[in-house]
């Protein structure tokens, strides 16, 4: 096969990008901005000079292979990745223009505006209703009809709640797979974010469930900012308004979505989503 047919085949196994999924996008307020920050797992260099901005009110998508360093990002931005003892890291995050890694911010107060959502859905061992109104009540709300409203309002912000509103006292466990994960997106909307992080949501879904999940994130971008790490690159195009391509620690390349996938600047990134590696 000559090196032009091989080009050409790449280019027709690129994932397609949906009309309007990823349009030339507006240029909006930074939520998040990473500069020139290094991360170690002992004498692991996991993240190598990472610089992105996640922008507010748009998907960022962020792709690589394995072991790459990407759910390692997402957890350095609410400082989960602080849970591991040996971490050391250099550079800054900004949220909102505050470094998150000033003593003076509170984690606790960086993870009310910031949430996350799991690979795989982890409802807590309770009632519906205590699912979503756990985070609320917290944060010190106790007033029944307050704590109702948070509960209505965020089912409803996760498009679930017409399939449980008569279910609110059953356990979140009697859910299914998709369920329960939308379930575990309105508890991150019950405290009221900035941003949601989402690692890999879909991976354990059904196709059925992961669509409805992914017409919610193109809702909820309406209002927050989200990053989601996916090894999905139908679902990176269909959804994401910015893509990152994360390569042995590194960032290859940022950009639009269109421009990642139709027009990357890198040649690593082209071998990546046509999948010549992964």
């Amino acid at each position: 096969m000559s090196i032009v047919s091989i080009n050409d085949h790449a280019r027709a196994t690129r994932p397609t990008i949906v009309k309007d999924a990823a349009v030339d996008v507006a240029v909006r307020d930074v939520v998040y901005d990473t500069k020139e920050l290094n991360l170690w797992y002992g004498d692991v260099h996991a993240l190598k000079n990472i610089n992105l901005a996640i922008h507010e009110k748009e998907v960022t998508a962020i792709i690589g292979p394995s072991g790459c360093g990407k759910s390692t990002y997402l957890k350095t931005l609410n400082r989960m990745v602080e849970l591991v003892p040996i971490v050391r890291k250099t550079g800054s995050i900004t949220y909102n223009g505050r470094n998150i890694f000033d003593k003076v911010f509170r984690v606790e107060d960086l993870r009310t505006r910031v949430g996350m959502v799991f690979q795989k859905p982890n409802p807590f061992p309770k009632s519906i209703y205590e699912n979503i109104a756990y985070g609320p009540k917290i944060h010190g709300i106790r007033d029944k009809k307050v704590l109702d409203e948070i509960v209505e309002q965020s089912l409803r912000g996760a498009y679930i709640w017409d399939e449980v509103k008569d279910r609110l006292k059953d356990n979140a466990y009697s859910l299914s797979g998709g369920q329960q994960q939308r379930l575990c997106i309105a508890r991150c909307l019950a405290i009221e974010p900035d941003v949601i992080l989402m690692d890999e949501p879909t991976s354990a879904l059904d196709p059925k469930s992961t669509a409805k999940v992914e017409e919610l994130i193109q809702k909820l971008k309406q209002d927050y900012a989200i990053v989601i790490v996916t090894h999905n690159m139908q679902q990176a195009a269909r959804i994401s308004d910015r893509t990152a391509f994360f390569l042995n620690g590194e960032v290859v390349e940022y950009d639009k979505t269109a421009t990642i996938f139709s027009k990357p600047a890198d040649q690593r990134t082209e071998d990546y989503i046509s999948g010549r590696f992964g």
